[in-house]
């Protein structure tokens, strides 16, 4: 088998961290961007990234949090190549050398030609993580609240005029914070319990790649919800027709930020919360 490269070196920087004080969703993703591209060029597919990849499905698992200040560095290497390419990403405190992230990526559509195929079949690695969970999907979104309106500007595009992972994750991330105050986690909320939400589970599908100046909506709900823990299901759509663009599955639970330990939802918070609860698939 062969080995993992490294892709990325680099630290988190204070205004990467979000009110959970710890490093903001989005910005990983802006370093598994680079990642899959530095791994893509290694493995002789660098033109496949031109026209953007899309479906493209990624599903993160974290195993400990990253906060300001720390140094860190990401490993990738290609793990299967049927019946779909599969990437694998992790991200390693590079003081401890401890894997604190997990990323499987896939190119869902992507079928590689014989050369590429010979080519990556000798850079396939054995994947270390932690499985990879397949949440169900609700029967239907219907009712879901808009959360993030606008449109896609100049700054959310890459090298390659596509929409980068980050600027998708900013999004939604948006949404979440929207979503959070209808049902009572306001800020003010957040401010005087010391709570935050932390994420450590993530799936993300783009299924399309909107243009420059496309509109966008995002409309979240909630798939799962225990005494301390919610799944939130966002749909991204262009609101001319409908048409879906990205879903993002977010597990994650309240969080003591003094303790940093889940803490239970307020009853009244649980009751707005179930308002929003999707049926079940």
């Amino acid at each position: 088998m062969a080995e993992w490269i490294e892709t990325f070196r680099g630290s988190v920087a204070p205004w990467e961290c979000d009110t959970t004080e710890h490093f903001t969703i989005a910005y990983y993703f802006d370093r598994v961007d680079q990642a899959s591209t530095a791994l893509a060029e290694h493995l002789g597919l660098a033109g496949r990234l031109n026209t953007g990849v899309v479906p493209r499905r990624f599903n993160l698992r974290f195993a400990r949090e990253l906060r300001a200040g720390a140094s860190f560095h990401v490993e990738s290497a290609a793990i299967a190549l049927d019946p779909a390419l599969r990437l694998g990403h992790r991200f390693v405190d590079s003081a401890s050398f401890e894997a604190v992230t997990w990323v499987e990526e896939v190119w869902e559509a992507v079928r590689l030609s014989d050369a590429e195929r010979k080519a990556a079949s000798r850079l396939v690695a054995a994947w270390e993580g932690p499985a990879i969970e397949r949440r169900p999907e609700p029967s239907s979104t219907a009712g879901s609240l808009p959360t993030a309106r606008g449109r896609i500007r100049p700054a959310d595009l890459d090298e390659f005029g596509r929409v980068t992972l980050a600027a998708f994750v900013h999004r939604f991330t948006d949404a979440v914070f929207q979503a959070s105050a209808a049902i009572g986690m306001t800020g003010d909320y957040m401010k005087a319990e010391r709570r935050g939400i932390s994420t450590f589970e993530i799936a993300l599908r783009i299924s399309a790649m909107p243009r420059l100046g496309e509109p966008y909506l995002v409309e979240p709900g909630i798939a799962h919800l225990g005494s301390s823990s919610v799944r939130l299901l966002h749909r991204m759509s262009d609101p001319r027709s409908g048409a879906e663009t990205a879903r993002l599955g977010q597990f994650g639970v309240q969080l003591d930020l003094d303790a940093r330990r889940p803490a239970p939802l307020p009853p009244e918070i649980r009751e707005r919360a179930a308002r929003l609860l999707l049926p079940p698939a």
